[in-house]
């Protein structure tokens, strides 16, 4: 492939990748839009009009957003490649940073130079979406004060984690021979299995506060909930999800003897404890029916598919000058693989929403269905119709747009299948 050919591939899957969204996103807001007076019939006793209308413009108003957000991230990605943001970039730093301290230097340095640009190009998106879309909405509950402290605490962690981690990648990407990318491949693994160890012990401390349950009739409850279910946790929290938003949710974290279950302040504010059984019961149904393993699974195999196509797309020149970047004829490029790589996978990534998404809401209907084995399933029903209502989700989601990116199902899918499973 010359670097020509190359570069007209990249862009017309780029403007594909991009009409595909705006496409999508469109869909979603006019079948939102028309649905917004009118509350489904399954759903008529017990959502109001006023809640189903405000579900619709928060639906929305995210959708209008996430246009601005996907056109603007286009524009930066070119800016990085074909317009030669990033050849520029690698340029300055290997003129100044080479000489000073050597070619791993650089290559670092480049690698969380473009991770620092890039989050610094975003905060703007993400400080609107904080301070504006979930202000108005009711949801933020966030300070200016808080917001500043998550973002330097975020910055140190990213710069003390991740410099040694892409130090480490890099230093295999040069050290390991053609077979590079299957030892920075059980690197990445080895991190992210200890991630699910060091994060919820060492790191997520440090953003919230996690407190023991304290309601014993509740956690006398789980327990037995987690016996029948033959789940060991290391304890059983409340995070102070309050702080930030009144989004509510409870999930499990960790891995072996660390797993714990954390419950949000704002979940147990709003549900009975049946309705907290129930929920719990589900997520130790992804747990029971293996679905963190297989997620982890698919994970990883997808990341070994790419780490061999990056290991394949790095010996190319027409790679690197196809995307707008001249690579060093008599030094290393591996940062530079490295980077490019990053930028360019989300454009083809979407592709893969829908096989992804798919797999994700088969084990959603699953996991209810062994709730409702496991628990009550009323109790489910109920405490997702009071989630949908509190996180402002539409009912009335395009179908197609559905299909493509939802994790979970729609609220009237998965309570017909809820429904269905209880009878039985």
């Amino acid at each position: 492939m010359t670097a020509d050919t190359f570069t007209l591939v990249f862009a017309v899957s780029l403007v594909l990748s991009l009409a595909l969204r705006f496409w999508l996103s469109a869909r979603q807001i006019r079948h939102v839009a028309r649905h917004r007076d009118t509350v489904p019939a399954a759903f008529a006793g017990s959502v109001s009009i006023e809640a189903h209308r405000k579900a619709a413009d928060y639906t929305i108003a995210k959708a209008r957003f996430s246009q601005l957000s996907m056109a603007f991230g286009a524009v930066v990605l070119l800016g990085w490649t074909l317009f030669g943001g990033l050849d520029a970039l690698d340029r300055w730093l290997r003129g100044v940073v080479v000489p000073l301290a050597g070619s791993r230097a650089y290559e670092v340095a480049l690698v969380m130079a473009v991770v620092a640009i890039g989050a610094l190009v975003d905060l703007p998106f993400e400080m609107w979406s904080t301070f504006r879309l979930e202000q108005r909405f009711g949801f933020n509950r966030m300070t200016w004060r808080l917001y500043l402290s998550d973002l330097v605490k975020g910055a140190v962690i990213a710069l003390l984690i991740g410099t040694p981690i892409a130090a480490a990648i890099l230093g295999i990407m040069a050290a390991a021979g053609s077979l590079w990318w299957l030892w920075a491949w059980i690197a990445w693994t080895v991190f992210m299995v200890l991630a699910l160890v060091v994060v919820p012990t060492f790191i997520a401390p440090l953003f919230n506060r996690f407190e023991p349950l304290a309601d014993a009739s509740l956690r006398e409850r789980v327990e037995a909930l987690m016996a029948r279910a033959g789940f060991a946790a290391k304890g059983l929290f409340v995070m102070d999800g309050s702080r930030r938003s009144a989004h509510a949710n409870a999930y499990f974290t960790g891995l072996g003897r660390a797993k714990r279950v954390v419950f949000y302040d704002t979940l147990l504010a709003r549900l009975v404890p049946a309705e907290v059984e129930a929920v719990l019961a589900h997520e130790l149904g992804h747990f029971r029916l293996r679905h963190i393993g297989k997620r982890i699974a698919s994970t990883l195999a997808i990341s070994f598919l790419g780490f061999a196509l990056l290991g394949w797309l790095a010996s190319r020149s027409w790679f690197y000058a196809g995307l707008g970047v001249a690579p060093s004829l008599s030094g290393v490029n591996n940062a530079l693989a490295l980077v490019l790589f990053m930028l360019v996978v989300p454009v083809y990534g979407v592709f893969l929403s829908p096989l992804l998404s798919g797999l994700s809401r088969r084990h959603e209907f699953e996991a209810d269905a062994y709730a409702s084995r496991l628990a009550d399933g009323g109790q489910l029903a109920s405490a997702l119709l009071k989630l949908h209502a509190d996180n402002a989700t539409t009912l009335t989601p395009d179908p197609l747009v559905a299909r493509f990116y939802y994790s979970h199902p729609p609220a009237a899918e998965r309570l017909a299948a809820l429904a269905a499973a209880t009878a039985h």
